[in-house]
Order: C-alpha cells, then sequence, then structure tokens
C-alpha cells in the first residue's frame, strides 16, 4: 500500500511537474484563501484576494476592522460572499481573542490543538482546517477534497463512503511524514482531478490509468509509464 501511494505520487509528479502550491505572499493570505476558496473556483478567489490588497485589508488589523458588509463587497467574485465575510470575521475574531492577532503566534502551536480551536470557528471544516495547518502553519496534516475521495475512490484504495478522517488517516498511515511531500500530493491530486480524474473522467489520458480499477476495467491501455525525472526527497 506505501509503495502503490509513492509510485502514484511520482507518476503525478512526472507527469505534471512541481506544483508550487499555495500560491499566496504570506501566511495570511493563505488562511484568507483557504476560507474563500469553499464551493469556488481559485479564478474567484484571486479576484477577490486582489481586490483585499488593494484594499490594504489583506492583514489580521484590517480584516478585524473592516465592516462586514464592506468585506463581503470585496470579496464578491468568490461567491457567497456574504456568508464568506462572516466566516473570515469569524476568523479574525478567533485570532483576536485567542492571539491578541498574533498570528505567528497562532501558528506555532501545536498541530492537535491549534486543528482543535480551527474546528471551532464558525465556518472552518476540516478540510479548511488542514488547508490552514499544512501550507500556512507547515504541519504535517494532508489535506483531504472532493478530488482525493474521487480519484482515490476510483483507483481502489478507499470506500464510496469513507469519512474525511478515515481517508486522511489512509495517507498519513501509509506516507511519509514529510510537509513538502504532503504539500506537493495534494496539489499534484488537485491537478489530476482537473485534467483528468472529472466527473467525466477522461481515462485514455490519464497517466495512473494503469493502476486504476475502473480505467483497468474499461480501458485498458499497454502505454508505458515514463523513467522519473525528479529527485525530490521523501
Amino acid at each position: 500500500m506505501k509503495q502503490e501511494l509513492i509510485s502514484i505520487y511520482k507518476i503525478l509528479l512526472n507527469h505534471f511537474g512541481p506544483q508550487g502550491w499555495w500560491p499566496a505572499d504570506d501566511e495570511f493570505e493563505v488562511i484568507i484563501g483557504a476560507i474563500l476558496t469553499q464551493a469556488t473556483s481559485w479564478k474567484n478567489v484571486e479576484k477577490s484576494i486582489d481586490n483585499l490588497k488593494n484594499e490594504r485589508v489583506l492583514n489580521p488589523s484590517g480584516l478585524y476592522k473592516i465592516s462586514t458588509k464592506k468585506l463581503a463587497g470585496l470579496i464578491r467574485p468568490s461567491l457567497y460572499y456574504n456568508v464568506k465575510a462572516k466566516k473570515l470575521k469569524s476568523f479574525v475574531n478567533f485570532l483576536y481573542k485567542e492571539y491578541d492577532g498574533n498570528l505567528n503566534l497562532m501558528l506555532s502551536q501545536a498541530n492537535e490543538k491549534l486543528r482543535t480551536q480551527l474546528l471551532d470557528i464558525w465556518g472552518i471544516g476540516p478540510e479548511t482546517a488542514d488547508s490552514i495547518l499544512l501550507y500556512a502553519a507547515n504541519k504535517k496534516t494532508f489535506v483531504i477534497d472532493a478530488y482525493t475521495r474521487r480519484i482515490f475512490y476510483r483507483l481502489g484504495f478507499i470506500g464510496k463512503n469513507s469519512s474525511y478522517d478515515e481517508i486522511k488517516n489512509f495517507f498519513e498511515g501509509n506516507l511519509p511524514k514529510r510537509v513538502k511531500l504532503y504539500k506537493e500530493y495534494h496539489a499534484l491530486i488537485v491537478k489530476l482531478g482537473k485534467d483528468y480524474c472529472k466527473k467525466e473522467p477522461l481515462c485514455k489520458e490519464c497517466p495512473v490509468r494503469k493502476l486504476c480499477k475502473i480505467s483497468l476495467i474499461n480501458l485498458p491501455s499497454s502505454s508505458p509509464i515514463q523513467p522519473f525525472p525528479y529527485t525530490l526527497s521523501l
């Protein structure tokens, strides 16, 4: 199982190359992006991020002081902007209440403590919390999203009704505990889901088709797997 997961990782990295996630200037921008990207595309999030930057409020103090109504207008491109404005306010209120607005202090907390705190914030679920932990706090936690669930169910690694924590424990229990690996693997899974393993999958072109139960049943391929060119430490 462990070797199979690493093999998939290497195939994806060979096919797509390093993804360089998360695209942000600092840790606070990562957190805001993680909340804004709920139920929308990253292109929409980028527009909202640009609006916040232009208004010079993309920082703890700026979001703490701005009105919820004005904030909603700035993040309108992200969709569900009224609800998301309340979510952003909920997070910054937590940051000021628990850490006096000190983001570095918050991010320095132990993994499990911070995860519990984040999950207690209105509007932050497991995926958003783990995205914050991995990409902003550099904690060893694997992010599970809809792409991960879809791809690894089709590959035959998880059940159709596996819970978030079951899938998370599967990855963390079978991969080397490396933040860099977790980040790159998650980003590659997202890329695979967007480009090939869609709701209507493009199995013929998929780089991991030879390892996929669905693809092997319906679209067997004799195409060779290309040699792995990267020397990324696991």
